[in-house]
Parts: C-alpha cells; structure tokens; sequence
C-alpha cells in the first residue's frame, strides 16, 4: 500500500508538469476564489492591480494599498503636476436617501449648520451641478456632538418632488452617521432582504465546488439532490453582501427610504491638468431618446 500511494504522488506530479504554470494556478471560478479571500476583509475592484504593486494594508474592513514597492514617488508627482493622476476612493462608503425634497431638507438641517459653510439646501447643490462638503452633527445638538465630515451630491431633479441624495462617508464613521440618519428619518423597518437575489454562478458558487483530478480527466463534485438551497450572497465589485443583513431601510411616517450603496457606487479621484482631457477621451455621452 506504501508503494501505491508513492505511485499515486509520482504520478500527480508528472501530470502537473503537462500544463504550464498559469494553467495549473488557475482557479476553476475566479469569482468564487476571489469570494472567498475577502470573508473578512473587502476588496476594491482595483486590488489586484495595487496589490502587485503595492504594500497592503487591512483597514476599516478593506485591503487598501499603502505604499509603492518601487520608489515611485517623482513619477506621482510628476502626473499629478503634468499629466493625470487616479485615486481609488471606492472604500469610502456611500449612503443614498430618496423621498420627497422638502422632507429630506427639513430633517437634514437638524444634523448640520449654515454657521459651518454651505449646507444641502444650497441653490447650486441642489441642482446636482456641483458636490458639496460639510461636516455633520447629532440632531440639534451644533455645536456639540460632531460626528464628522461627509461630501454629498444631489441627483439633478426630473420634474418630480421626489430626490435622490447620495452622501459620501469615511468608514469609520459610517456606523455613527448612518444611525443617526435613520433616527431623524424614523428609518427603522428594512425596505428588503436580499435573499431571493440569483447569481449567474448558483449555489455552487456558495459551496466552493469541489475539483477531483483522475488520471487527467476533470469532474466536479455534484451537489446530493434535494438538497436545501442557501441563499446566495449578492456580488457588489469584487466583494459579496450577507444575504441575511439589510442595506436598506424606509420609514412608513416621512416615505423616506435610506440605502447603503457601499461597492455598488464607485469613487474615482483624478488629480492634474489633464484630468479633463482623460474623462472626455474616456466616457462618451450617451445618445438620450425621447418616445
């Protein structure tokens, strides 16, 4: 039986050597793989850019780039005074409120203050032409209780009452913001649980399908029949959300509903003069149809 099993080793080698390096590296689901490295800490969808390229850190629940392995430094600055320059801003969690505007704006004033600059209510704000800044406080308590600084922007109005507000947090202070949001809204029922949500890769996707290999020839694992189904986490970027947890909550008293957008809207930095130039280079506008 000891020889077998020395035959069996002998023999899985010399069929790894068959395929090249990236063959035999290559995950049967990237997706699933990729799924499965974050459970605790999430990934930017430009992670594996940054990670080739960068020293990693975990914070605030995300792998974030640090700094460069190579002594890039001249050359960021060098972009960021000549050319273009990107940051990846997607951990910064985005929080969305919709409902009708003279709602959002009455409630909203009670967390912040035209003492400390502009505020939502602001004419060029509102329009959605610029974005705003501002720092934000517990419900009639200015100028105690700070709970810290958040940029936001309005969603352009459509000839309807109702509007579409997305504030933008840091991550350490999203838990406080976000309970704080919900007080003043009376958001306290979730709108929905994403349970019922299918993903293209199923369940298998959920359960890590297992790869046997005998003698070359590959087969997956198939799942016992009548088996309970689980349910799948919903895919937003390259990270996945707990089916059980809510991310959106409405008040049935003010109509307001509050969602978190977190990895599902993306924050893009790009910094010198050919910034522009880039963004038209890059996007195209969109032909809009009128029936």
């Amino acid at each position: 039986s000891k020889k077998q099993a020395e035959k069996a080793v002998h023999q899985k080698k010399e069929q790894s050597k068959t395929k090249c390096r990236k063959a035999r590296r290559r995950h049967i689901n990237l997706v699933a793989e990729f799924n499965h490295r974050q459970r605790k800490n999430i990934w930017l969808e430009t992670h594996i850019w940054h990670a080739k390229r960068f020293h990693m850190v975990k914070k605030w629940g995300y792998c974030l780039g640090n700094s460069p392995t190579e002594k890039s430094y001249r050359a960021c600055y060098r972009a960021m005074t000549k050319h273009c320059f990107l940051q990846d801003l997607s951990y910064y969690r985005c929080l969305e409120l919709k409902g009708k505007e003279n709602e959002l704006l009455k409630q909203l004033a009670r967390i912040c203050s035209i003492d400390t600059g502009l505020t939502f209510q602001e004419a060029c704000f509102l329009s959605g032409r610029f974005e705003g800044s501002l720092n934000l406080y517990r419900a009639d308590r200015y100028p105690e209780d700070m709970l810290g600084p958040v940029t936001f922007i309005w969603k352009p109005r459509d000839g309807s009452e109702n509007r579409q507000l997305w504030i933008w947090v840091h991550p350490a202070l999203k838990q406080d913001i976000l309970k704080e949001l919900k007080a003043i809204f009376q958001c306290s029922e979730p709108e929905e649980i994403c349970i019922t949500e299918s993903v293209t890769t199923s369940i298998k996707e959920e359960k890590q399908v297992e790869v046997v290999t005998s003698l070359g020839n590959k087969r997956k694992k198939e799942d016992k029949e009548g088996e309970k189904a689980v349910p799948v986490k919903k895919i937003i970027g390259d990270g996945t959300r707990d089916p059980f947890q809510s991310y959106s909550w409405i008040s049935q008293t003010t109509g307001i509903a509050i969602s978190d957008r977190s990895m599902e809207i993306l924050r893009y930095r790009l910094i010198g003069p050919l910034s522009h130039s880039v963004l038209t280079d890059t996007l195209k506008a969109a032909s809009v149809q009128t029936v």
